[in-house]
């Protein structure tokens, strides 16, 4: 399980910017922006959390603290009962992260990509070359194997992004709108291995805009708005605070709420 308590993590604001400040956003303040002020959340063995918010939430930051990307200013992450602020190894270790900037290098295969960040991991032989073997039957990436990552169109590029983000059968798996500006059918392709991850026992972090998403596969959901966690919970929780049987009308009455605090 992962488990996410009280993050926050600010950005000195440049003395031009203070100059010339015309932003009404609370968060800037003190000559700092204040990007994460105060998230919490969890998701536990085979659950799929959706992190959801308006953009400028907050959401990225926190995605990137997760990773180990970013330090927090204060607050704690335990993956497998272990603080990952503490211990930034176990976290890159323990966690699969696909980032919504996430790169190829673009002069290798799609399967030199991944292999070559199996190897980082320290796979070798026959168990990395059957890890592998799964993950392009699973994500349907037989057919372009070969291919130059820069010579591949988005969806084949997302797919090698993910294998290369689970390749070392990470503890806990995050994803940054993974299914953003992808064909139907491999948006399809990307549900279907999320499902799959769930059923392995996997723990799924995932933030999207499309609430759809959500409703299909989403045990809990967290919703950050203005660097501050205003919700986590279950689905049907969700609703119930959300007022609302459909997902988008219950996500934008429970961001309201948030703001008219």
């Amino acid at each position: 399980m992962i488990q996410v308590e009280g993050l926050k993590k600010r950005f000195k604001l440049s003395k031009e910017h203070n100059k010339n400040k015309t932003s009404s956003d609370p968060r800037e303040r003190d000559g700092y922006f204040h990007s994460v002020e105060s998230v919490s959340f969890q998701c536990q063995q085979a659950e799929v959390l959706g992190l959801l918010g308006p953009n400028g939430a907050g959401k990225t930051t926190t995605l990137r603290m997760l990773s180990t990307a970013l330090t927090p200013d204060s607050g704690a992450i335990f993956v497998g009962g272990q603080d990952i602020v503490k211990k930034p190894l176990h976290g890159r270790r323990s966690i699969g992260f696909l980032s919504g900037t996430t790169g190829l290098y673009g002069r290798l295969s799609a399967q030199e990509n991944v292999e070559y960040f199996a190897r980082l991991h320290g796979l070798k032989g026959k168990p990395l070359k059957a890890r592998c073997e799964l993950l392009y039957e699973t994500l349907d990436m037989t057919s372009f194997l070969d291919k130059r990552a820069e010579s591949l169109s988005t969806g084949m590029k997302q797919k090698t992004n993910i294998a290369r983000a689970v390749v070392h059968e990470p503890q806990v798996v995050i994803l940054d709108e993974p299914t953003t500006g992808l064909d139907i059918m491999t948006k399809q392709t990307v549900l279907t291995f999320i499902r799959q991850l769930k059923e392995q026992g996997t723990p799924v972090i995932f933030s999207t805009h499309h609430l759809d998403e959500v409703d299909m596969l989403c045990d809990r959901v967290c919703v950050i708005d203005k660097g501050v966690s205003c919700f986590d919970g279950d689905l049907a929780t969700f609703r119930e605070q959300g007022n609302s049987r459909e997902l988008n009308q219950a996500f934008l009455n429970i961001v309201r709420e948030a703001q008219d605090v």
